[in-house]
């Protein structure tokens, strides 16, 4: 016992040390987007070039027939000289909207476009594999990518391509990513939060002070021999526009942000999508961090960037010293008593939790003014969604650190369908169980705690049992719809054939 009491309570403080190195992590953006705002927006060019460059723009699609013809059609509509704007439709889809979209891009060569139609018969290397595939035959100098839930305004293209032609040391511009749902619901006013977060600040703080930064994988122009001297889109992972972007930076390119131009995109208004799409990010960061840290150790950045570079790759890890912490609350609580080697730690691991809460908020304030912060009613439940969803995000770092490559899960969208089209095709009671044994490992904790009066350890069992609760909630609502959906009774199966595709 005397081993226990000194082994648990050092093992739950080296946790909070690491929250403490990721609260860190966020202060430090925060403080480059101050130190360096002068330099913010720094390549926008509003110059037009006397001769506009040859352009190719990506459009990758995967069953999405909700929302395929929307993009395409916005892209279609962008100003910019017809005779130097190449579209390429990717599409690997498995259902109609392969011939949906091949009726548009007829459409669209008939009236004058240079629109090509690209249709896989398989999926090998998902995104980066159709990327590359089509990379074969563009013609442009510079290379933009949309995914399906994206719509980008007529000038986009014509706002980004002289910030490229002005810095020819650049290999990408990425621009900030708009919501046109963020008002769509509490799981949308959460999501729109964070992103904004990470775009209006930590984008513009890398950008400005010549960090290293990330391509956020859509909305965004590419230098076409950047990314052929980068070694071109790589499947190993399944964040292949991070992986790009870390390599390009590495054979000397440099990324930059836009934070005034707007790219808008659909958010994911069910949970369950929202969280295919997060594991998908923490298990590709990981993956890239995997394949990229020695190569940036061995770079000739200074060693700050080096740094700020790995906990950027691995800011996801976050759920695990977090997970680890409820895993020794039990254990913890149980124990007749206990010390804490530092107890100031508790003290400052509070200080530094709110950090990306300071973002969250000084994004907003950024982006419009005072007004801003009313959209900050969100930021308790986007706290509780992350925790409830830590097991899954802990889950799909473990598996990052495991495994290159896997399956790229597709984010349903909505489009102009009812809500139950941005519904997975399939969802099983499996997918469910982290949230289920963190709700119920939670719920133990508490009660540990309410017998044994160790109240101090209660907060954290508390938001994880609010998290996993909501989630839980949602997912297996979810779960049902689906349910009703693909096995309708016969009466609702005659009144909506095809609801669910």
């Amino acid at each position: 016992m005397p081993l226990l009491q000194q082994l648990i309570p050092a093992l739950y403080q080296g946790a909070v040390l690491l929250l403490i190195l990721y609260g860190l992590f966020v202060l430090t953006s925060i403080s480059l987007f101050f130190i360096y705002r002068a330099r913010h927006d720094w390549p926008e060019s509003s110059t037009p070039p006397e001769q506009w460059p040859a352009v190719t723009l990506q459009i990758p699609i995967y069953n999405e027939r909700r929302v395929a013809e929307r993009v395409v059609r916005a892209v279609a509509a962008l100003d910019y000289p017809s005779d130097k704007l190449q579209i390429q439709v990717l599409d690997d889809s498995t259902d109609g909207t392969s011939a949906m979209l091949a009726r548009l891009v007829a459409a669209l060569r008939q009236s004058g476009h240079d629109c090509h139609y690209l249709h896989r018969t398989h999926r090998q290397g998902y995104k980066a594999g159709a990327l590359a595939h089509a990379l074969n035959s563009a013609t442009g100098e510079f290379v933009g990518i949309f995914d399906a839930d994206f719509v980008p305004h007529p000038q986009w293209l014509k706002q980004t391509v002289p910030a490229l032609m002005a810095h020819p040391e650049l290999a990408f511009v990425q621009t900030r990513w708009g919501h046109m749902n963020r008002g769509q619901n509490f799981l949308t006013a959460a999501q729109a939060l964070a992103l904004d977060g990470h775009f209006v600040v930590e984008q513009q703080a890398r950008s400005a002070s010549q960090f290293m930064q990330n391509f956020n994988g859509s909305g965004g122009l590419w230098r076409r021999r950047a990314i052929d001297e980068a070694g071109g889109w790589q499947s190993d992972t399944v964040t292949e526009d991070l992986d790009l972007a870390y390599r390009a930076q590495l054979a000397g390119w440099r990324g930059s942000y836009i934070n005034s131009i707007e790219a808008a995109a659909e958010l994911p208004p069910v949970i369950t999508g929202f969280k295919r799409q997060q594991r998908r990010w923490a298990k590709g960061s990981i993956q890239t961090l995997r394949k990229l840290a020695l190569p940036i150790l061995r770079s000739n950045q200074r060693w700050n960037k080096k740094l700020y570079a790995l906990a950027h790759m691995g800011g996801y890890a976050f759920h695990l010293p977090l997970l680890t912490m409820l895993l020794l609350t039990l254990p913890l609580a149980m124990l007749p008593s206990y010390h804490l080697p530092l107890s100031f730690m508790g003290s400052v691991s509070m200080i530094f939790s709110a950090a990306p809460f300071v973002m969250f908020a000084l994004a907003q304030y950024t982006l419009v003014g005072g007004r801003g912060l009313r959209r900050l009613w969100a930021l308790p439940v986007l706290a509780i969604l992350f925790m409830g969803l830590s097991p899954a995000i802990a889950s799909a770092v473990l598996s990052g650190l495991r495994h290159s490559g896997g399956v790229f899960e597709r984010t349903p969208k909505q489009g102009r369908g009812p809500r139950r089209m941005a519904l997975p095709g399939k969802i099983t009671l499996s997918e469910l169980w982290p949230e289920t044994l963190v709700f119920g490992y939670a719920l133990l904790s508490l009660m540990v705690i309410r017998a044994t009066g160790h109240w101090v350890l209660a907060p954290l069992p508390v938001l994880f049992l609010l998290g996993s609760g909501l989630a839980l909630s949602l997912e297996f609502s979810e779960y049902l719809a689906v349910r009703r959906y693909r096995h309708p009774t016969r009466r609702s199966r005659l009144a909506r054939p095809g609801d669910i595709g």
